[in-house]
């Protein structure tokens, strides 16, 4: 039998990368709360170091996508998920109307500044939802079918989000100037 061996090139770090590794052991909470945060940090690590008007640039033609879509896209998820679907909080939703549903990504208006603050105060408040739930079996009610959804599969669902978004933002920030790493 081959002996397998251990490589040596790995995908190189982001510079000046501040993101907290997720453990390899720990609880179900506490390893999907990390690996969540992990996505979270990598995508603010995609949107700094660049001036801010950068960030609105669609730098992927045709796409309409940019880093300031996507912060807005981020930030109403964080809210659509946690804030409205498992908590039931009474907020409005962000950057979202039914007369123009894509408005996150296609109505770059405003601040960049206020939509980076928006999405880290999203973000506070479900890390908070999630410390001060009981379990991950708790459970929110989908609004668009009205069936329940656990916290565990919200949780789920916002690391494919992010992981997922982290892709496009790695493509854009590229072609903005350059910068690649994971």
């Amino acid at each position: 039998m081959a002996e397998t061996s251990t490589p040596r090139q790995f995908s190189p770090r982001w510079n000046d990368d501040t993101r907290t590794t997720p453990p390899d052991v720990g609880d179900e909470r506490e390893i999907l709360s990390s690996v969540l945060d992990w996505q979270r940090e990598t995508f603010e690590l995609k949107c700094s170091g660049i001036p801010p008007q950068r960030l609105s640039d669609r730098a992927v033609p045709p796409s309409s996508l940019s880093l300031h879509g996507l912060l807005r896209h981020l930030a109403a998820a964080e809210r659509w998920w946690f804030r409205i679907q498992f908590a039931n909080e009474d907020v409005p939703l962000l950057y979202y109307s039914d007369d123009d549903p894509d408005q996150d990504f296609d109505t770059l208006d405003g601040d960049v500044h206020h939509a980076l603050d928006t999405w880290r105060a999203e973000c506070r408040r479900s890390r908070q939802i999630v410390a001060t739930a009981a379990s991950l079996e708790e459970t929110g009610t989908r609004r668009r079918t009205g069936e329940l959804v656990s916290l565990r599969r919200i949780m789920v669902d916002m690391i494919a989000e992010y992981a997922r978004h982290n892709g496009h933002a790695d493509l854009l920030r590229e072609r903005i100037d350059g910068a690649t790493g994971m």
